[in-house]
Order: structure tokens, then sequence, then C-alpha cells
């Protein structure tokens, strides 16, 4: 009977303050969803790091006739220069930490270019001797390519040694700054919605006042007055809680499986799997956030 007493003191609570109930949801439901969208934006940065710090190579760059570098002298590498990169590379200092390499002439990597820029007028002023003849290499371990890099720089011949993972980086720089920025936004909604709540819960108290003075007359503990006006706070956070979660699936489901898995298909992405990790994440959120937030602010009007 108890029990059934406070559900229906907080469905009461809810009907009078409708309006204000429906925004909670709302404001509840955009702040959730941005901390569903920033936990899916780490998950994917943390799974993109993992494919393609894998598949990154380092790149040695041998010289053109239009490098004037300190290894180069205004000259195409030579055979014997290229022959002397690829001794390093099956040297035994070396060779434990290649996993394969490939050679790509002026030939390839001129026609790689030709694919890669078909639609760029660039492409019709570029010839094959002005690009340079390439060393792709894989590591077993990616960490280690700072050997690579020192042990063929300094050769004759060898323009540059490239690790692309410097190239990731500054990608995933950016993916962070942008996974930051909607942690930042969903702080500040998460506030907007704590105080909102709080404002709901005074607002509801104080049309009811006359029924709480009429329950702390009859001796009606603090905590049993509390709890209905808790479980509003908690009812409308756990709805934009469940809206927030669908739509972060929703965003899963739709635009990154929809639509960017088959725009950039040669990467990977995030499934519904792991959509479906962040919304009880969501749910628990937004149930904490609404029971201090609820609780606080029925305390502060008992006490008055």
């Amino acid at each position: 009977m108890r029990f059934a007493l406070i559900w229906t003191e907080a469905a009461s609570g809810l009907r009078r303050n409708l309006s204000m109930v429906v925004s909670v949801i709302l404001v509840t439901f955009i702040s959730l969803t941005f901390v569903g969208a920033a936990i899916l934006m780490q998950m994917q940065i943390g799974q993109m790091k993992g494919y393609w710090y894998d598949r990154a190579q380092v790149a040695v760059y041998m010289c053109t006739a239009t490098d004037q570098s300190q290894t180069c002298t205004g000259k195409d590498a030579t055979s014997a220069q290229i022959a002397a990169v690829k001794k390093e590379l099956d040297s035994p200092a070396l060779a434990k930490f290649i996993k394969h390499y490939d050679f790509e002439d002026h030939k390839q990597v001129y026609a790689e270019f030709k694919k890669q820029f078909k639609d760029n007028p660039v492409a019709d002023y570029v010839t094959p001797d002005l690009l340079n003849q390439t060393f792709w290499i894989n590591l077993k371990d990616p960490n280690q390519s700072a050997v690579i890099v020192e042990s063929l720089s300094s050769i004759p011949g060898v323009q540059s040694v490239t690790d692309q993972r410097q190239y990731l980086d500054q990608i995933f720089s950016m993916l962070n700054v942008a996974s930051f920025t909607a942690i930042g936004i969903a702080v500040l909604m998460l506030v907007a919605a704590a105080l909102l709540i709080a404002t709901t819960i005074r607002l509801s108290a104080f049309s009811r006042r006359r029924e709480l003075g009429i329950m702390r007359l009859v001796g009606a503990s603090n905590r049993f007055i509390q709890t209905p006006f808790v479980l509003e706070g908690v009812f409308a956070s756990v709805v934009g809680s469940l809206l927030a979660g669908a739509a972060t699936w929703g965003i899963v489901k739709f635009f990154v499986q929809g639509y960017l898995q088959q725009a950039v298909p040669f990467t990977s992405f995030v499934g519904t799997d792991q959509a479906l990790i962040v919304v009880p994440i969501l749910v628990v959120a937004g149930i904490v956030v609404a029971a201090i937030a609820s609780n606080i602010a029925i305390t502060r009007y008992l006490r008055v």
C-alpha cells in the first residue's frame, strides 16, 4: 500500500507538470545523445587506431632528377643505390623488424598516381620521372619504425623515409578534438538538464505545498515525502535516456553502417553491438543525474 501510494503521488506530479516533464525529457535526450556520440567517437578512434596502425607503412622515397636534398645530387636514384637499400632491408639487422616490403618504380608509381588523380588537371602535367620510386615497408611492430627511419635515411639515393603513422596521428588528433568538444557540450547540456529537473521538482513541490504540510503534520517521514518527487525526475530522465539510446543506435545503424561503411569501405567502423553497450551507460547516467538533482531540490524545499 505504501509503495502504491508513492507511485500514485509521483504519477499525479507528472500529470500536473506535464509541460515541464516534456522539457526535461527533451533536454535529457539531447544532452545524453551528445554523451553517446562522444563515447562512440572514442570507440571509433580506438578501433581505427587498431585497424590503421597495423596497416601503416614506412615509405622510403628514392631521389628523382629534381631532388636537391642532402643525400640526392639532382640525379635520379641509380640501380646500384636501389639495390643498396634492398640489401639493407634484407640484412639481419632490419629483416627481423620487417613483415614484408614492396618496391614501385617510376611506371608503377605513375600508374597509381593517374588512378588517384584521374579527375584532377594536375595529372596532365606530371610525368613518371617526377615521381619518387618507393619502397613500401610493413613492419611486424609499427612502433619500431624509428629503427627503419634511422637506418635508411642516410643512404645515398634516398630522399626521405616517412612513417605514415604521423599522418594518422594528425587525423586522430582532430577526431579527439571533435570528441572532446562533444563531451564539453554534453556536460553543459547535462548541467542544464539537472537544473531543469531541480526546477521542475521545486515547482511540483510548491504546487502541492498544502498536501506536503498535511503529510508532515500526520508524521510522514522526509523520505516518504521525497520519494515521489525523486521518481518524477527519474521517470522523465529515463524516458529521455531511452530516446538518446535509440538515437545513438540509429546513428550507428543508418548513418555509420548504412552510409559511411558503404562510402568508405576500406576502414573499420563501430557497429550496432557497440551502440548497444552505450545505451545502458546513458540510462544509468540519466538516472544518476535525475536522482541527485531531484533529491537536492526537494531536500532544500523541505528545509524551508
